[in-house]
């Protein structure tokens, strides 16, 4: 199985590199990368035992490979192949088909490693590919938007690896487990690199513009699965060392309430959309232990309203309450609603069931609230008009490929975690959802407040990035 693995993180690299020497086959080659990464998943998670790889003694390469890594490896392969599905009639490029699988690559990469060194390899490969992704449609806003992230991206590494030279100082090692020791000053700095790069809290600022603006398929990507990849070592870590868990746990819930309570306000679906990314990356650091369910459930519904919202005739919410959508879209916009609003039948329901048994007393205001400002959230889009004759011709059949895959994914997940199924778990989600929207309805629909964009703005990211270096110094002296 050791060999196995190695060759699973090599293919999609040379797979992706070869896609331009033979681009008549480039949906097929990259599609079939998914399918091996999907394969690998489900064999890790039925392999009884982690996978442990030390391949370079105490310089780098250490991998592990077990069930939590298995949740995050399905994600990024349901994910990246509903998003190949998408383009699939798209006229998408060779170049794109490889800087796809490029990143599907690196993402896979980042849940296998167990060293702060290899870790930062595999986040500035996908700080890449992702640049590249975002900035394809060549246009000037385009453009601007990927060097704002390369750049805000870039600066948090920098950061990181100061971190990680600390942790070898100190233990002569780059595994995850030197943290437990380092100094203060190294959890910090490592801290802040993977909050930014995971979109977490004050730091995570970026990701709402960036994945708003981006075309809709890489939108899907980001949010579905690339911010995971800052998000993965956090939740590793903090099964690991138990006393940096209740730093990461605090960090979840802040941002599970950040993220919602801009998303209340917001007009446009694309950057609600965004601003909940931000807001169930906090389920998943909030309770740790079963991050990885909550992870799979978030990348399918995510990456499937990112592309639903590509096909409807409107970004605005305002506009779309007069502009029918038609009724199908509708339809599977509102199961993927249900899912992440936590309606049973679907594996939203479970992974937030699982996520509330798992979190400590503190938390239980925070994250209820959380659940139920989701809840009021995505009522925007249940009672949105539809009519079965409007804007079919807009839509390929690869969006409904990509739907099958994702929505069915929602519905098969639920294998998972089948114990959530009773009636007492059953009362509260529903009651959460149907106060949600009585609250919808009575007040946030009228509302016409705007929050301010202000700490969205590029010259404020990085000092927000300073704030944070504060506060985790802070944290961890404490």
């Amino acid at each position: 199985m050791n060999t196995l693995t190695i060759i699973w993180i090599a293919i999609p690299f040379f797979i992706g590199f070869n896609i331009y020497l033979l681009p008549q086959f480039d949906r097929y080659l990259a599609l079939g990368v998914c399918i091996i990464s999907g394969v690998y998943a489900l064999q890790i998670f039925n392999y009884s035992s982690p996978i442990n790889l030390n391949l370079l003694d105490n310089f780098g390469v250490i991998l592990v490979a077990d069930r939590l890594s298995s949740f995050f490896i399905l994600t990024n392969s349901i994910v990246t192949a509903a998003v190949i599905f998408y383009c699939w009639n798209l006229e998408k490029t060779a170049f794109f088909y490889t800087q796809l699988i490029i990143l599907h690559g690196s993402v896979n990469a980042v849940f296998v490693c167990a060293d702060f060194i290899s870790l930062y390899v595999a986040l500035e490969v996908i700080g890449i590919a992702a640049f590249l992704l975002i900035a394809y449609p060549r246009s000037d806003r385009s453009i601007w938007v990927a060097l704002r992230y390369l750049f805000v991206s870039n600066t948090a590494m920098l950061f990181y690896l100061v971190g990680a030279i600390l942790v070898y100082q100190t233990h002569h090692s780059f595994g995850f487990a030197g943290l437990k020791g380092s100094p203060p000053e190294a959890i910090a700095l490592i801290f802040l690199g993977l909050l930014t790069k995971g979109g977490i809290f004050i730091s995570g600022l970026w990701l709402p513009l960036t994945h708003s603006e981006a075309e809709t398929p890489v939108s899907a990507m980001l949010s579905g699965v690339v911010v995971k990849a800052g998000v993965f070592p956090l939740v590793r870590c903090a099964l690991m060392i138990e006393e940096l868990d209740p730093i990461i746990r605090l960090f979840g819930m802040g941002t599970a309430l950040l993220g919602v309570g801009y998303a209340i306000f917001e007009k446009d679906s694309k950057r609600m959309l965004a601003f909940h990314t931000v807001s169930q990356l906090g389920f998943i650091l909030a309770a740790p232990k079963v991050g990885g369910f909550y992870a799979l459930t978030h990348g399918l519904v995510k990456s499937a309203l990112f592309l639903i919202s590509g096909v409807l005739p409107s970004r605005n919410l305002k506009e779309l309450k007069d502009q029918p959508i038609n009724t199908p879209i509708w339809i599977a916009l509102v199961v993927a609603s249900l899912s992440i609003s936590g309606f049973p039948l679907l594996s939203g329901f479970g992974a937030k069931v699982l996520t509330m048994k798992n979190i400590l007393s503190w938390q239980e205001i925070g994250m209820n609230l959380a659940a139920f400002g989701t809840a009021i959230s995505f009522a925007k889009f249940f009672f949105l008009p539809h009519d079965s004759q409007t804007g079919k011709a807009k839509v390929q059949s690869g969006f409904w490929a990509a739907m099958a895959l994702l929505l069915g994914g929602l519905v098969v997940a639920n294998v998972f975690y089948t114990q959530a199924y009773t009636v007492t778990n059953s009362i509260k989600p529903l009651a959460t959802i149907f106060l949600g929207w009585v609250a919808y309805f009575l007040i946030f629909q009228r509302s016409i407040i705007k929050l301010p964009r202000v700490i969205e703005q590029f010259e404020h990211l990085i000092g927000g990035m300073s704030l944070m270096l504060i506060l985790l110094f802070w944290m961890v002296f404490s």
